[in-house]
């Protein structure tokens, strides 16, 4: 739907005075915003959604369907497969009653230790924006508005909340900003402003909001904040910020109306943020008198144009794909795979990943699936009646205790599986009471109201005796009673002001209990509820220690007799997860060596490595199968058995750069230093441009990838001179030299020698895919746009394009480029066509974010 111009909102202005203005700027309640009758607008609803969308509770019996995470959805290449999972995200937020998905985070992969990587795309800005470009058609497709986050230079959790992110201009306007700019340019109707601060300002209160994003690239859409990044009131008052989250308490509730009426806001940036949020209200189908009911299973939006659900038969089916088109064949040595099902007789399926498989990363963004399909059960099935299958765990069970589900604990009050969760008030008298599936509660089904503690309570029989872990999870007063006895009580006060830490994921504190197997207990669990404290409870069990050379040994005996050992390896909810940076690239402790002996007892050996962002590889050179299947959504097992068996490709390539260890990584640091700046010191040169630069090779570059067939690079084509900001078209001819059909992305990138501006050894700068039959030579075309050979001038503070001759580089990784062929330059406009300018409408302006 067009948006409406100033002269459809305005009278709609006019019915509103200036409280009622105000008042619509501030959310009014975690994910909803205030209605207002007399101009028709009924309140939008909100919800996280990078990999599914959640809607307006954090309850595990409310289920959604579970996207493969963005690193895995960047790695397919395939736009067109993120605009049909955009356009399935959106019929789940119409079924949930979303008007607003918080997704794509379209931050990059600075350094592989940034803990959130698996919810973003890519390290590449090109990579990154088409991506999410393409995700954001689909979304908006359906009615619903896609979010572009987090606006900007939050490419690390290490102090997000305060981290002064400190970047020259030109790296901010190529790298970091560029991303965004795709997004605009794709029509996206919402961009969220940041925590951290870049150039020493606030994102949401910073120039930035204005200019670039509203005024340069003509962004129509409303800037919301993160939830709770708006902290103070005149300055963020004054900026391009909107729309303050969540509520109904915060600066703007308390204040914002007084510095109106006071002049210290004009009444010109409160009538432009609510002018903006009508925008978006109609375009969702929540203005005017024909808007659709705002109900949870809504069938549509209200508005024709819009495309329709996907098919609930349709749904499992893409999701599987999805899982396979963005699984990375690293390495394939002797061509182990893909597996012929009829040449098997036994397989070994081995790791705790195949049965407790990583289907998304923690954090704000999780949500809970109707079903997972595991490696294991994706195996089997394909083996069912062919080959038999052997699992071993080959590790013991993790020592950090998990909460309590539904095949470990039964609700005392009616046996069923699960858990008691009550609120009491402070006579501990019963308040509300709700069976729950599982032992780890972010909210109880009802506001907590008067009550003043939450309770979980379960009966638990143990399947082993010895010395249990058990844990409860949140802040205060806290305590845990085993079979009627206290085993742990204390006072833990809050620690932090990070919202996933406090809401979400806050501490777990312990205590040993000697327990017999089979002889079941009641557990009660409590911690005390205070004012910013949040809800979140958590009552979670881990088994004795298991024996490790134990498991070790079964693993590696069941590997040496079957004809193919499968080893799913992977990181866990402690190592990546929003709120906290990675400290190491190491897998989990004992996986490292599982792997290297399973590959010494079998040499036919496959390993699935199970994790959202790289992971070090001290043994790759020594496994002869190696498949990346990512945080691959709940349909993980038979979208990776269709990799496995051949039923479709690895249609995968590198979104970033992978490291054989950590030590050899250009760029890590994610902390910053003792006065909160982090410093993006190597500019422009992140991911594989920090590798060339450095002159080390890393174990697998960006965009590598392998298929099932093979591809000849047989010729690069392109125009011999361009005239700087035109858009040209290159031809990359290929030849399927397989014995299989298959599925090529073809890459181009540009470099310049002897250039008089700083530069990437090389860059992306455009991709195609294309498919062939055996012996079949096909042209994949790749589109260039008018910024292709620009770069941005910090002295004119906008593009241009330096006169001469450009390389271009053409192959199948950033790494493996056969194909060269050379472009001049020549005089002409540079603007590029995405709203920046060329920098003579500036007029001499400084950008306001220097180092």
């Amino acid at each position: 739907m067009t948006a409406m111009t100033d002269e459809e909102t305005d009278p709609l202005l006019d019915k509103l005075d200036a409280a009622q203005k105000i008042r619509l700027l501030t959310g009014a309640s975690t994910w909803r915003t205030y209605g207002e009758p007399a101009v028709g607008l009924r309140p939008l609803t909100l919800s996280d959604g990078p990999a599914g969308v959640r809607g307006e509770t954090w309850d595990e019996r409310e289920t959604s369907l579970v996207l493969p995470s963005p690193t895995a959805l960047a790695a397919s290449w395939d736009e067109r497969l993120l605009s049909d999972l955009g356009a399935l995200l959106a019929s789940e937020a119409r079924r949930k009653g979303v008007d607003v998905l918080l997704a794509p985070t379209l931050n990059l992969h600075r350094s592989p230790l940034g803990g959130r990587h698996f919810e973003c795309f890519s390290e590449d800005p090109l990579l990154t924006g088409r991506t999410g470009a393409a995700l954001i058609r689909g979304i908006q497709s359906g009615g619903v508005a896609a979010t572009a986050k987090h606006f900007v230079g939050n490419d690390a959790e290490t102090d997000r909340l305060t981290v002064d992110v400190r970047m020259d201009e030109r790296t901010l306007h190529e790298v970091y900003l560029a991303p965004f700019e795709e997004a605009v340019a794709a029509g996206v109707w919402a961009v969220m402003s940041a925590y951290n601060k870049v150039g020493g300002v606030t994102m949401s209160a910073s120039p930035l909001l204005e200019r670039p994003l509203k005024d340069d690239w003509g962004f129509d859409g409303l800037v919301v904040s993160d939830w709770g990044g708006v902290r103070t009131l005149l300055e963020t008052a004054r900026s391009g910020q909107d729309l303050a989250m969540p509520g109904p308490d915060g600066p703007w509730a308390t204040g914002l109306l007084a510095a109106l009426e006071q002049g210290l806001v004009p009444a010109e940036a409160v009538d432009d943020k609510v002018r903006r949020l009508l925008r978006l209200a109609r375009r969702v189908g929540a203005l005017g008198p024909d808007r659709p009911a705002h109900r949870a299973g809504a069938s549509g939006s209200g508005h024709p144009a819009h495309r329709s659900p996907v098919a609930p038969g349709a749904r499992r089916a893409l999701l599987r794909r999805a899982a396979s088109a963005g699984a990375v064949l690293l390495r394939n040595e002797g061509g182990l795979l893909p597996l012929d099902p009829a040449a098997l007789k036994s397989v070994a399926v081995i790791g705790p990943h195949a049965t407790a498989v990583r289907i998304q990363g923690g954090g704000s963004a999780e949500v809970f699936p109707e079903h997972v399909v595991t490696p294991l059960a994706g195996i089997e099935r394909v083996l069912d009646g062919v080959a038999a299958v052997t699992y071993r765990p080959g590790l013991p069970p993790p020592v950090r205790p998990q909460p309590l589900g539904r095949d470990r604990a039964r609700d005392p009050r009616d046996g069923e599986p699960g858990v008691l969760v009550r609120l009491l008030d402070a006579q501990r008298a019963e308040l509300h009471a709700e069976h729950r599936l599982s032992g780890r509660i972010v909210e109880p089904s009802v506001p907590a109201g008067d009550a003043v503690l939450v309770e979980i309570r379960a009966l638990f029989r143990p399947a082993e005796s010895g010395t249990w872990t058990w844990a409860v999870g949140g802040w205060g007063d806290i305590s845990l009673a085993v079979d009627g006895h206290e085993v742990l009580n204390g006072t833990f006060p809050l620690d932090s002001d990070d919202p996933t830490r406090v809401h979400v994921a806050p501490p777990l504190y312990t205590a040993r209990v000697e327990m017999t197997a089979g002889r079941e207990v009641e557990v009660v669990a409590r911690r005390s509820l205070a004012p910013g404290s949040g809800v979140a409870t958590v009552l979670a069990a881990a088994p004795p220690a298991g024996d490790a050379d134990a498991a070790l040994a079964d693993a590696v005996a069941a590997a040496r007799v079957a004809d193919v050992a499968v080893v799913v390896v992977g990181t866990t909810e402690q190592s990546e997860s929003e709120g906290h940076d990675r400290e190491s690239l190491d897998l989990p402790e004992g996986q490292d060596a599982l792997v290297g002996a399973v590959v010494r007892a079998n040499p036919r050996t496959v390993v699935l490595v199970n994790a959202g962002g790289p992971v070090a590889l001290p043994w790759h050179e020594r496994v002869p199968a190696l498949l990346l299947a990512w945080f691959p959504g709940q349909e993980a097992g038979d979208g990776l058995a269709d990799v496995l068996f051949g039923r479709t490709e690895p249609g995968g390539r590198l979104p970033t750069t992978w490291a054989a260890a950590q030590d050899d990584v250009p760029v890590l640091t994610t902390a910053p230093g003792a006065d909160g700046r982090l410093h993006y010191a190597e500019g422009p040169h992140l991911g594989y441009r920090a590798w060339l630069r450095s002159g080390a090779a890393p174990a697998y570059w960006f965009g590598h990838g392998l298929g099932y067939t093979r591809w000849e690079y047989e010729e690069l084509t392109a125009p011999a001179a361009v005239r700087a900001g035109e858009p040209f078209d290159v031809g990359v001819r290929v030849r399927n030299s397989g014995r299989r059909r298959g599925r090529e992305v073809v890459q181009v990138y540009l470099a310049r020698s002897g250039s008089a501006v700083e530069r990437p050894v090389r860059k992306l700068i455009g991709y195609a895919a294309v498919e062939a039959e055996p012996g079949e030579s096909v042209v994949a075309v790749v589109r260039m746009d008018g910024r292709a050979l620009a770069h941005w001038s910090p002295g004119r503070h906008g593009w241009e394009t330096e006169a001469g001759a450009f390389t271009l580089l053409g192959g199948r990784s950033a790494g493996d480029l056969p194909l060269t062929a050379r472009i001049v330059a020549r005089p002409g406009p540079d603007s590029a066509g995405k709203g920046s300018g060329n920098g003579s409408e500036h007029d001499g302006e400084r950008s306001p974010l220097m180092l």
